[in-house]
């Protein structure tokens, strides 16, 4: 992600000092959690609400912070300092520090690491694909954002091998869900529809704010509805709003954004314009 400096328990270094345990729970059984934002204007977007994300995700695991919300933004503003250049996509994990190499944890204190990179652009659409495995909307790390990603690494591999950039989860249910890092959201009939946090999905930041300016309704939605979404988008930290033109090989429409994803776009777009911390 970055070769520039990054910050590791309360100190901005090189990322050839940044060295964490090589018993770091977050290492040996995926014991973290962590918020990715982007920056605009050079400020961490909506840092307020991923700093109660995170905390959020924290109590789930049942794991500590050791810093308040001040000094994690103190440490978010020194690490985007330490990088020149344009926008940033910037990382913050919290794991639960040294441990044994079991799952239970130690007494040691929690490692807080970040670091920022480049943010990419996003191509104004995009392609996914359905794929067969499922979340689990009644798992005990439902709705948490953790580090533990490998279900997450291979679907996104099983969506790039069928050409896509996306891979989309139905839940145990065979209800839509969500995507490996985005929300998703259909228009059928011109109305704008997202699947409910009760289906496992993540609450996503960009979601959450999408749902406050736009008029757009949570509901289960069958994962066929894939199949007939006259509009899709997807909504993340990097992506924001970004039309879909694919699903399993089916051009949606045109190809091109509808007037209800680029609508949704415009409506982001402006509340980023209107402020950092919405």
């Amino acid at each position: 992600m970055s070769t520039g400096p990054v910050w590791l328990n309360g100190r901005v270094v090189d990322p050839s000092e940044a060295t964490v345990s090589v018993f770091d729970h977050g290492l040996t059984v995926g014991d973290g959690v962590f918020e990715t934002m982007r920056t605009v204007r050079r400020e961490p977007f909506a840092i307020s609400r991923h700093l109660r994300r995170l905390r959020a995700s924290a109590a789930g695991l049942g794991l500590a912070i050791d810093r308040d919300d001040d000094a994690l933004r103190a440490a978010v503003a020194e690490t985007i300092d330490a990088h020149t250049g344009g926008e940033l996509r910037v990382r913050l994990t919290v794991t639960g520090g040294p441990g044994p190499a079991g799952s239970g944890r130690g007494d040691a204190p929690p490692t807080t690491l970040i670091v920022a990179g480049p943010l990419d652009s996003v191509a104004p659409t995009t392609t996914v694909v359905s794929v067969e495995w499922t979340r689990n909307e009644r798992a005990a790390v439902v709705g948490l954002k953790t580090t533990s990603y490998a279900e997450n690494v291979i679907a996104l591999a099983a969506a790039k091998e069928r050409g896509a950039t996306e891979a989309l989860f139905a839940n145990t249910a065979g209800e839509l869900c969500e995507g490996t890092g985005s929300n998703v959201f259909v228009v059928v009939d011109g109305e704008i529809l997202t699947p409910p946090l009760s289906s496992g999905c993540l609450a996503g930041i960009t979601r959450e704010l999408l749902l406050e300016v736009v008029d757009a309704t949570e509901r289960p939605l069958p994962i066929d509805v894939l199949d007939r979404a006259d509009e899709m988008f997807l909504t993340s930290s990097t992506r924001d709003v970004q039309a879909v033109s694919h699903v399993d090989g089916r051009q949606i429409g045109d190809g091109e954004p509808g007037r209800a994803t680029a609508t949704s776009r415009e409506s982001f777009a402006e509340l980023q314009a209107m402020t950092t911390d919405p």
